[in-house]
């Protein structure tokens, strides 16, 4: 007789046993501006243990990333991590940075070498006077300030990686310097993960290494996004997508199943912290993490609440 295997969820309750995170990225317009704010306050109930702000490619948005992730100490319960880069600034100006962001009450940055001003595809240069790479950087950060820094980790290499060892050689440079947590690039294969996992774990790399996952909003975005950043994706997920460009209710179902099943393996292969990247939108994002036992507490911060909502709720 097949021995029956139980639940998954047997144990109960997620809230004590999975961890999430969610990535944000500044808003360009005041209509972006709602937008990620009733994302903020549809996701904030789950009580991620962090939510990230991103940083444009060469700096470009580092006002709008200040202005973020002051208004998220300001106005709302949540812990927020400020991303940073060494692109195209100073060591004195990436310094004042990171003195404005501790006075400010920010206990968390997530430390990266960035991409050049012009995108990925630019060769990177560092700035004559500015940090080398995201190892020196991380340094930088624990020289100047009791911070909690995070760094980057790319299951299949980084685009600019010579080779896979070099890649982990790097992220090893990252936590020797100080980092105490590594986010991966977004992977749709979960081999992919697991291999880059032993890899690490064989180099002496014992932080945690959370695994990086992105609902597919859009396929051919996504598609897109993945060309730009080495990350793969395999036939099969562009199969489920096929003849769904307009049919967009069919197109959100799918990219449910999809997210739901890798982060379901990855739980029964003894994951238990994710880092979504949201993209701003947080239907999607909010079903994964319902799905895997995540509750929202029934009182929301009212200030993580866009200003539509608090109206709706006033005249209600």
């Amino acid at each position: 007789m097949t021995a029956l295997r139980a639940s998954r969820f047997a144990a109960g309750d997620a809230r004590g046993r999975l961890h999430v995170s969610f990535e944000f990225f500044p808003p360009k317009t005041p209509e972006m501006e709602q937008s990620l704010w009733e994302c903020i306050g549809r996701l904030a109930p789950l009580k991620p243990n962090f939510v990230s702000v991103t940083y444009g490619a060469g700096g470009s948005t580092r006002e709008r990333t200040h202005a973020t992730v002051k208004r998220i100490l300001a106005d709302t319960a949540l812990t927020p991590a400020a991303h940073l880069t060494c692109v195209a600034a100073t060591r004195s100006d990436i310094d004042a940075v990171i003195e404005a962001y501790a006075q400010a009450g920010v206990r968390h940055i997530v430390a990266l070498r960035g991409d050049p001003p012009g995108g990925i595809g630019e060769r990177y240069a560092p700035h004559p006077g500015g940090y080398r790479n995201g190892a020196d950087l991380v340094a930088g950060i624990k020289r100047i300030a009791d911070i909690e820094v995070s760094v980057s980790a790319y299951p299949e290499k980084h685009p600019d990686s010579p080779s896979m060892q070099a890649d982990i050689d790097m992220l090893k440079a990252k936590v020797d310097a100080g980092a105490s947590r590594a986010m991966t690039q977004f992977f749709f294969e979960n081999g992919l993960y697991f291999r880059y996992l032993d890899r690490a774990r064989a180099a002496g790399i014992h932080i945690p290494i959370v695994p990086g996952i992105l609902p597919v909003q859009n396929f051919k975005q996504t598609k897109n996004f993945a060309a730009r950043t080495g990350a793969s994706v395999p036939d099969w997920l562009a199969e489920r997508f096929e003849g769904l460009d307009d049919d967009p209710a069919t197109r959100k179902l799918i990219a449910a199943a999809v997210a739901a099943e890798q982060v379901i393996d990855l739980v029964d292969h003894g994951v238990t912290e994710f880092h979504f990247y949201t993209m701003n939108r947080a239907d999607l994002v909010y079903a994964i993490c319902h799905l895997l036992g995540l509750r929202a507490d029934q009182i929301v911060h009212e200030n993580s609440q866009s200003p539509s909502q608090k109206e709706r709720r006033v005249s209600a």
